[in-house]
């Protein structure tokens, strides 16, 4: 798999991965101003010539907050999720970052599952976070040095 900084090319075809792995999917337009975002870093993982997952966080003093991973249904269960995030934590801490953090569902076990192999911690519950229904977040953090 080839990472690299995502283009708006490429937004299409994650705009396909989105519609088939989050509940509440972000629209085309969303990623175009989130590639504006002076502080955002969004990536994708390539395969011949096709986007198969992306992943993009927010650069703040000293912290990545981790935006979204997803992996195209048929490239799940291969490592890829695994070594997007690397990637990416590894281009934040060369950019100052010394701390990760995150929010996840708190049914989406296998993302959880996912960071915590990555050496994600869990610090807080945060009540009703998510807006389609309601879903309580599991926050989560990771020490980069």
């Amino acid at each position: 798999m080839i990472l690299r900084p995502m283009i708006a090319e490429d937004l299409d075809q994650i705009v396909e991965i989105e519609k088939a792995s989050m509940a509440s999917p972000w629209s085309k337009e969303l990623f175009e101003e989130e590639l504006k975002r002076e502080v955002a870093r969004y990536f994708v993982g390539e395969m011949n010539g096709q986007v198969v997952g992306y992943m993009g966080y927010w650069e703040a003093p000293q912290e990545a907050h981790i935006i979204n991973l997803a992996i195209a249904p048929r490239f799940r269960q291969m490592g890829l999720g695994f070594e997007m995030m690397e990637y990416c934590l590894r281009f934040a801490y060369n950019k100052g970052a010394r701390l990760a953090t995150l929010e996840v569902r708190e049914s989406n076990e296998a993302a959880q599952k996912l960071y915590d192999k990555m050496g994600f911690r869990t610090v807080a519950i945060r009540k009703k976070y998510y807006s389609d229904n309601q879903e309580n977040a599991v926050v989560m953090l990771k020490d980069l040095e």
